[in-house]
């Protein structure tokens, strides 16, 4: 039981690899003895990521480039992957975008943007993964959620709110349709994390403030603060567990 929580031997691959969330990510399953795969829209952003990461760990991380929104391009992704490495043990999808408007007056291009990426790009991403893992009889994807999947938000958030919802039934649903062949699907649901993206709000005291204050541990996440949470789902440790969005939200959903 001492070794279940660790990754040797393991490939993956995260989805949104180069970004804030999913740099951090990539690093932790590194950390824990993965090979990793940085997928992400540029190419020479992933192989940046892949070398930084490289460095720190001394683990095999490469870059490769995919668009999440296109079956052939996870596709080939998938098939380069298996190529490489011979097999598909872990997908991470943690892409994701959020373009906040007033429901009024929301732009139906931007709602359907915002959905193409956050739903349809993960159900790409877990389509193609689940068809290399259905193969292997065994995997493990793990879908970015969010806290606003649970609990609607103000300021603009209803589309965010929306494709989160729908990640949580995708994620839900793939469980329940793949457990008999041994791939695993749950997701990780973060509150407001602190990425390039949000940084705005850290560096803006009074803004800070009110977002720590709705948490009841008292401050926001960090985007280290999801690391554990994505090891385990990503080991064996989880081995049976599928289905479930593990919340790390400082105590935000338990109220």
């Amino acid at each position: 039981m001492k070794d279940i929580f660790k990754l040797d031997g393991k490939v993956a691959i995260v989805n949104g690899g180069a970004g804030g969330i999913g740099e951090v990510l990539s690093m932790g399953l590194s950390i824990h003895g993965a090979t990793v795969v940085i997928s992400d829209l540029n190419q020479e952003a992933t192989e940046k990521t892949a070398q930084k990461i490289k460095s720190e760990t001394n683990g095999e991380v490469i870059g490769l480039a995919a668009n999440v929104t296109d079956e052939k391009s996870v596709e080939d992704l998938m098939q380069t992957v298996l190529k490489k490495y011979g097999k598909l043990d872990i997908v991470i999808n943690a892409m994701g975008v959020n373009l906040k408007r007033d429901a009024f007056d929301y732009p139906m291009e931007d709602w359907d943007k915002i959905f193409n990426v956050n739903v349809k790009g993960t159900m790409i991403a877990c389509k193609m993964a689940g068809r290399v893992m259905r193969e292997q009889k065994q995997g493990s994807i793990i879908n970015l959620s969010s806290v606003r999947g649970q609990r609607g938000y103000t300021g603009g958030n209803t589309g965010y709110c929306a494709t989160k919802g729908a990640v949580e039934m995708i994620t839900k649903a793939l469980a329940l349709e793949w457990a008999a062949d041994n791939i695993r699907v749950n997701a990780l649901g973060p509150a407001l994390i602190i990425t390039p993206g949000t940084q705005h709000i850290a560096d803006n005291p009074e803004l800070a403030k009110k977002y720590a204050q709705a948490v009841p541990m008292g401050r926001i996440g960090q985007t280290k603060d999801l690391v554990g949470a994505c090891v385990f789902l990503a080991s064996e440790a989880s081995s049976f567990m599928t289905g479930q969005t593990l919340f790390v939200d400082g105590g935000l959903t338990a109220g």
